[in-house]
């Protein structure tokens, strides 16, 4: 097995874009550890969520994908090609998330983790766990899974529907519009609920319905790439500080559970700001140092990172290893890390990489 990737076929700050997004989330997760430490509340300023990072990069690709399919078609998207793209996605993502799942249950079930297991049931193997209604207590990492894995079924049915309709840039654009439209009217019709910080975390946060619109803007982005490429390129660098600038003023806005911004646009407002990070971050192609090779060694990585960190290595260490004073935080987090990377690693070439070679190879070569 070749453990290199072809860097060739790779764009560099896009890897450097899914890696911060990662780093992001691990850290946050782990963060627990470095309480009474010179580290507590490292970084020490207010950053976006690395979820979101992972939403809009996720919809900048897909989208770009799926963009090629119907310009190359005519502005058709037929049933066999929403199937085929379907199958890809599948195959990129449910091996991965079932076997952690698995591994979950297991742990829970046995005590090596907290956990409710009451939460547990079919929706998991189905992804509604979270589609209308809050969780809790069991596999929270799965809340964003859960989301990507609805916009990849409902993106391309929209996009059959509205380009039969519309057989122009109108259909993409209508749907981009809906599915911006509805998840924020969602949240506003909503809004008048009473909740706690918790509340407002799993019930607005993580919830289907109310966070579709985060990966349709990275969809945005990679029409504006698609169709005015030009602009897309000139912008790179004005659109990179303003986007930095959103996402900086998101981060300080006082959030309050119940307050109307936070229950609503403040979704869109991360969101956009991370959409504008996009054009600089595509234009980054190569890098020229190791350190090029590690930053897409931690991209490539990024999804097994994603499912083991929370469950299967901080949940262990709270359960069965927990901190007893800052030096022996800072050395189970030291720890936290390397068996995050160690484990994703393995993860990664020895189950994730196989299945996906199984796919392109044999199964989905055209």
């Amino acid at each position: 097995m070749n453990f290199l990737p072809d860097y060739s076929k790779r764009i560099y700050g896009l890897d450097i874009f899914r890696a911060i997004a990662i780093i992001l989330v691990v850290h946050g997760h782990g963060a627990f550890m470095l309480k009474d430490t010179p580290l507590e509340n490292f970084p020490w300023i207010r950053l976006i969520d690395g979820v979101d990072l992972f939403f809009v990069l996720s919809g900048f690709l897909i989208g770009g994908i799926l963009l090629k399919i119907i310009q190359e078609n005519n502005f058709v998207l037929s049933w066999k090609q929403v199937l085929l793209f379907w199958k890809r996605r599948w195959f990129r993502t449910l091996p991965n998330y079932y076997l952690i799942l698995i591994i979950n249950l297991v742990f829970v079930s046995t005590g090596i983790i907290k956990g409710r297991i009451d939460q547990f049931s079919y929706k998991f193997f189905l992804f509604i766990q979270n589609f209308s209604d809050p969780f809790y207590g069991f596999f929270w990492e799965s809340w964003s899974l859960t989301i990507e894995e609805w916009f990849y079924v409902l993106l391309p049915v929209l996009f059959v529907l509205m380009l039969k309709l519309f057989p122009s840039k109108k259909g993409i654009l209508f749907t981009l519009a809906l599915m911006i439209i509805f998840p924020l009217v969602y949240r506003i019709i909503n809004a008048p609920q009473k909740m706690n910080s918790f509340w407002w975390d799993v019930t607005f946060r993580k919830v289907v319905l109310m966070r579709l619109d985060t990966i349709i803007y990275g969809v945005l982005a990679a029409y504006i790439k698609f169709y005015h490429k030009q602009f897309f390129q000139k912008i790179a660098v004005s659109s990179f500080f303003f986007g930095i600038a959103i996402i900086l003023a998101t981060a300080y806005y006082p959030n309050q559970s119940n307050d109307f911004f936070t229950k609503t646009f403040f979704f869109n407002c991360t969101s956009i700001g991370a959409m504008l990070l996009l054009p600089y971050a595509d234009s980054i192609r190569s890098f020229s140092s190791n350190f090029g090779k590690i930053i897409t060694h931690i991209s490539l990585i990024s999804y097994s990172m994603y499912l083991v960190n929370l469950g299967l290595v901080a949940s262990v260490i709270t359960k069965q290893f927990p901190v007893l004073n800052p030096a022996d935080g800072l050395i189970k987090y030291s720890c936290y890390w390397i068996i995050v990377l160690a484990s994703s690693t393995l993860l990664y070439f020895f189950f994730e990489k196989p299945i996906l070679n199984l796919r392109d190879k044999k199964f989905f070569s055209k």
